[in-house]
């Protein structure tokens, strides 16, 4: 078992950045591919990035590729997406979640584990 908190999401203007953290605990933060997602409403949860266990194999949906940056501190059991330029379709709330078997997926179901989600409003 895994549990995943998120934090760091809020209102910001049309091309202000934010930084989203999730912490981990429970078994070893290393043995798991990380994934963030986000739902608006109204519409399906989508992929938004995701980042191998050991830091690499980074993967970005196309709509935040360039913006977005996904990273990872092992030793903090953190992971992070800092998100530059925000547009107001980004806005949905953001889930982290975390893949026991390292299939680094892009897909919902691939995820064993998963956020209570942070609220990201980003304003025109």
């Amino acid at each position: 078992q895994v549990q995943l908190v998120e934090s760091g999401g809020g209102l910001v203007q049309a091309g202000g950045s934010l930084r989203l953290s999730c912490a981990a605990s429970g078994r070893t933060f290393s043995d798991y591919t990380m994934g963030w997602f986000r739902q608006a409403p109204g519409k399906e949860r989508e992929f938004v990035a995701r980042i191998g266990w050991s830091g690499g194999r980074t993967y970005y949906a196309d709509s935040v590729k360039g913006r977005f940056t996904i990273s990872r501190d092992n030793a903090k059991n953190t992971v992070y997406l800092q998100m530059n330029s925000l547009k107001p379709e980004d806005t949905a709330v953001y889930y982290c979640a975390a893949d026991s078997r390292r299939r680094l997926g892009i897909t919902a179901s691939v995820y064993d584990y998963w956020g209570q989600g942070t609220q990201v409003t980003v304003s025109s």
